[in-house]
């Protein structure tokens, strides 16, 4: 099952030539989630070729205008299309009052069902079959939340050879097994799945964390992910404008992803005052920390492959 993070925009405050404001789509075989939906979003949509119609839900750090301002043309575009499911929106206190008042002054013409929900606490604020997807608090100027989608483990590998040892004939008995059950043989023995199948195997972890000062707990909701996509809007030098704004430096952004053990850490929401190529800047000094980040450009694509 794919599991890929595409960059819509990675730029923070104002949009650039080749920076759109923050949003990533994260794919998940038929689902879409959009996080944040800054300015430029529908672009980067259409130059992904991502069918947007498909997006199941948008979860919305905050309500600052360079993480929702994509989300009035996006809702009307999809009214574009022909759109059974139902869109789902979460995000903090007054992302109601933000698509309500959009919807209302801007006459939108819309032909599916939206539902917001507005996050007061953390927790589990949305699941799946086998994954669930988590908010957790950040520190900024108004509430604020990060994201983690998270799946559940997946079973072990099945040992074909192991299971044809002990006599277990191929077939409706493998699959019991493999699903978790316990087989009874013809002779009366009682087979186990853990005499066939390894230890359960690890699912995948997709952590999404802007704006926010910086604080150690953070870490706590981010171990272990594979992909862990954070602001890392100035260089470390400027610690305390980012203090003074609730923002993260790169290298804070990077003292996280060491912290939690990450595979890998894509900085985003950078500062305008950085060209194209003073970004490298940011990208040194988070490397210096943690060796394993990249810089986010729009339109990238990061698949989140299983650690086996």
């Amino acid at each position: 099952m794919n599991l890929e993070a595409f960059i819509l925009g990675c730029g923070g405050m104002m949009p650039l030539p080749r920076r759109h404001l923050t949003s990533v789509l994260l794919r998940r075989e038929g689902d879409l989630f959009l996080f944040d939906c800054g300015e430029g979003t529908q672009v980067s949509l259409r130059c992904l070729n991502l069918r947007w119609k498909k997006i199941s839900a948008i979860f919305v750090s905050h309500t600052h205008a360079d993480h929702v301002t994509g989300i009035p043309g996006l809702l009307m575009l999809s009214s574009q299309v022909d759109r059974d499911d139902p869109l789902y929106i979460y995000g903090p206190p007054r992302i109601t009052d933000y698509i309500e008042t959009s919807r209302r002054v801007l006459d939108m013409f819309i032909n599916y069902e939206i539902i917001i929900r507005e996050i007061t606490e953390p927790g589990i604020i949305y699941k799946g079959d086998d994954f669930n997807i988590r908010a957790f608090k950040l520190r900024h100027t108004k509430s604020c939340f990060g994201y983690t989608l998270e799946e559940n483990n997946r079973p072990g590998e099945f040992y074909p050879e192991k299971a044809k040892s002990l006599g277990i004939p191929m077939g409706a008995l493998w699959g019991k097994l493999q699903h978790g059950q316990n087989v009874k043989l013809e002779d009366g023995r009682i087979i186990l799945p853990q005499d066939v199948v390894g230890s359960p195997r690890k699912g995948r972890k997709f952590s999404f964390v802007t704006d926010s000062l910086y604080f150690p707990e953070i870490a706590d909701e981010i171990t272990n992910s594979d992909l862990f996509v954070c602001e890392g809007m100035f260089e470390n030098s400027l610690e305390e404008d980012a203090i003074d704004k609730k923002h993260m430096t790169a290298v804070q952004a990077a003292v996280l992803a060491r912290a939690a053990c990450v595979k890998k850490l894509a900085l985003i929401h950078y500062s305008p005052r950085y060209s194209d190529s003073e970004l490298e800047k940011l990208l040194s000094e988070a490397q210096a920390v943690f060796s394993k980040t990249v810089l986010s450009r729009d339109r990238m694509v990061l698949p989140i492959d299983f650690e086996d």
